[in-house]
């Protein structure tokens, strides 16, 4: 009874707002402490309500759950910011051989390439460099160029299902600053993806962002404690 009045209590109300004080249940409910405090305690474990030692219950803030592979828009739409991109290079060009290793082709083989400056609320924030199979998504140039390569790539039925990241620091060269409008010489985020749908590798993608424009967050399940 004390659980479920709590509940309705803070149904709606905004993360961090302070939920009824064990004092105030006793007083309502003519029960002992300890009662309440156990259907505070469940609450809390359903992450219905957050406590903090010294400072009180709250109403909990969401809890964060794995995303899954998404793309620039989606990342920036979960953020509440309208994101853009202006194409710079969209190319059939042959696979270097980086390029060609990571997408299990031969060198020289053809793939699109396609550098995008990435644009949140108007402000440069990512400069990207796509290498797709030319073979996997054939006409992929023909046309307008599509506003999130991710959605081209489900309506395809290729969106990738799997993918490998790695992320390092760096210095921007020159043709970075200019484009990213950050000053030469900054230090940059630099984000590498190898993305396979099933067991074809589709994509790689080399991303620049400026350091102190970008979060990274990692999130972790260990299965042995499932």
């Amino acid at each position: 009874m004390i659980r479920e009045y709590v509940r309705g209590l803070v149904l709606g109300s905004a993360p961090g707002a302070p939920a009824p004080s064990e004092r105030d249940l006793v007083d309502r409910f003519g029960v002992a402490r300890m009662t309440v405090r156990q259907a505070l305690d469940a609450l809390v474990s359903e992450g219905v309500l957050e406590r903090f030692p010294g400072r009180g219950t709250f109403v909990a803030r969401p809890r964060r759950i794995p995303t899954g592979i998404s793309s620039f828009t989606e990342d920036m739409a979960r953020r509440g910011v309208v994101a853009e991109s202006r194409t710079i290079v969209a190319d059939r060009v042959g696979a270097a051989k980086g390029v060609a290793r990571a997408l299990g082709i031969a060198v020289r083989q053809p793939v699109v390439h396609w550098r995008r400056l990435r644009l949140a609320d108007g402000r440069p924030v990512c400069l990207s460099d796509a290498f797709l199979s030319d073979g996997l998504v054939p006409g992929f140039l023909d046309g307008e160029l599509p506003s999130s390569l991710y959605d081209d790539l489900a309506a395809r039925g290729r969106r990738p299902n799997w993918a490998e990241d790695s992320v390092t620091a760096g210095i921007a060269t020159a043709d970075e600053s200019a484009l990213l409008e950050i000053p030469p010489g900054s230090v940059v985020i630099r984000h590498s993806r190898r993305a396979l749908w099933g067991e074809h590798p589709i994509e790689v993608t080399r991303s620049v962002y400026p350091a102190d424009q970008h979060t990274m967050w990692l999130q972790f399940c260990d299965e042995r404690a499932s």
